[in-house]
């Protein structure tokens, strides 16, 4: 199983790779994770997009070509501002099948756009099997925030915590997100179809190939 991972705001894959350790720990080497750079990190800029989602568009079209082109994923894994991406994704997915498909979504931190150039994506309970985690303790994206990304999913398993903006890996949240991954995704996994894989990888390329 491929798990395609997107950073937080001011993250990199690096630094993903390292808040994602404690978890990634409790997936077993049947995960292969993969870990990229947000296309903005490569003109010297941060983040998947700003203030009223600028940038969104070049996210959108980098993460098609990804999907598209690149190594096949069964899943996507996001982190605060990479949880929100990971929502739009799934409703990408939904709305406009023939662009991309993947298998479940999880989303830690996660808030949802509510901007208007959005609302083609959530137009229905999207249909992705979702994993949502918010602390209790959470200052920079609060649990309500959390669940309105939640409530964007038709069957969302939601694991609440005690800390704040993190990615926990403790056994209440690491043991149902590994339950949830032992689900039958599709007809077989991505990294299953190609042989065995490297549990975790870094692509440091903005484009594909």
């Amino acid at each position: 199983m491929r798990m395609l991972c997107l950073h937080g705001y001011h993250g990199s894959a690096a630094i993903m790779r390292r808040q994602m350790a404690p978890l990634a720990a409790a997936f077993g080497p049947h995960v292969e994770l993969v870990y990229v750079d947000a296309p903005s990190l490569a003109e010297g800029d941060f983040g998947w997009w700003h203030e009223g989602f600028a940038g969104w568009e070049r996210t959108r079209d980098w993460a098609v070509e990804l999907l598209r082109a690149g190594p096949p994923v069964d899943g996507l894994f996001g982190f605060s501002q990479g949880a929100a991406l990971t929502g739009l994704l799934a409703g990408l997915r939904d709305s406009q099948p023939s662009l991309i498909q993947f298998e479940f979504a999880i989303m830690v931190g996660g808030f949802t756009s509510t901007m208007p150039e959005h609302a083609g994506l959530f137009r229905r309970k999207l249909a992705v099997p979702s994993v949502h985690v918010t602390g209790r303790a959470d200052t920079i994206v609060g649990r309500r925030d959390s669940l309105r990304l939640a409530d964007r999913f038709a069957d969302p398993l939601i694991i609440e915590h005690d800390g704040g903006h993190i990615i926990p890996g403790q056994s209440a949240v690491a043991g149902p997100i590994s339950s949830f991954l032992a689900r039958p995704f599709g007809d077989a996994s991505a990294a299953g179809a190609h042989g065995a894989q490297p549990s975790t990888q870094e692509m440091r390329n903005s484009n594909p190939g």
